[in-house]
């Protein structure tokens, strides 16, 4: 049997196990899917092979780590330094990204979107923002201090800290931060969330399962917003075709990761 897990730091929340194991039981795959809380992201590659484990996700904190933990990395991941997959393939860890392609997804039913406020600095962002640019997508990023910007500023002019952030319009606002996940937490002083709520048309969180902080204030002001539940969904779902090599089909495999939601 197949060994498949999650590393992060928090884990605990993750419903990815409930998502893969209701494909690999369904469709009777003899595999397993669990989590494993890591705090250390240096020790992620020790961890996998310690484990045994076939692949695995990755969440905060660890995209990042799990970029230089690759013995090859493929595909948009290379492209953005950001790993959310992890495969085993003949003792090698291969790394893959997810993430992006599963947001281009989760957003669909917004229509067309031209232009973009990112908040948030991490993988996430830089998978994200990278996938938004490819499309023709006008990105901006904000972030508390200017330290993690500096990717950003290779691929857009449009970067801003806290101190110097002037609001202007966007079709879409994303949180990329973990504020709300663990606590009651904005990711940026509410006054200028307030402002950016005000100049937006759509509003998304990649955190899911709860009403953080900033969807409950796009919900006061009758903003359209998504948490990360599609997401989840669209990244899981490329994510068990790479852990199955694409024994299942692409059909079952959301048809059932999808029924998991309701469990």
């Amino acid at each position: 049997m197949k060994l498949f897990a999650i590393f992060g730091d928090p884990v605990s929340h993750s419903r990815s196990p409930l998502m893969h194991n209701s494909v690999f039981k369904n469709l009777g795959y003899k595999a397993c899917y669990t989590r494993v809380h890591l705090k250390d992201g240096s020790k992620l590659k020790e961890t996998f092979f310690n484990l045994k484990l076939s692949g695995a996700n990755v969440t905060v904190p660890h995209k990042e780590a799990a970029f230089e933990a690759c013995d090859e990395v493929r595909g948009f991941a290379k492209k953005v330094g950001v790993v959310n997959t992890l495969i085993n393939e003949n003792g090698r860890l291969i790394g893959y990204n997810t993430d992006a392609d599963g947001f281009i997804y989760a957003i669909k039913e917004f229509g067309k979107i031209n232009n973009v406020l990112i908040i948030g600095a991490g993988g996430t962002a830089k998978a994200l923002a990278s996938r938004f640019i490819q499309d023709d997508i006008k990105v901006s990023v904000l972030n508390r201090g200017s330290s993690r910007l500096k990717y950003f500023t290779n691929i857009t002019k449009r970067c801003y800290t806290w101190e110097d952030f002037q609001t202007k319009k966007y079709d879409l606002v994303v949180n990329t931060t973990s504020a709300g996940l663990t606590d009651d937490e904005l990711p940026a002083p509410k006054e200028i969330i307030d402002d950016i709520l005000n100049n937006t048309s759509f509003v998304a969180d990649v955190i899911y399962g709860k009403l953080t902080p900033f969807l409950k204030l796009a919900d006061e002001k009758n903003i359209t917003y998504k948490d990360g539940a599609d997401m989840l969904l669209g990244q899981g779902v490329l994510a068990n075709k790479l852990f199955v090599n694409k024994e299942l089909k692409t059909k079952q495999i959301k048809h059932f990761m999808r029924n998991s939601f309701s469990l």
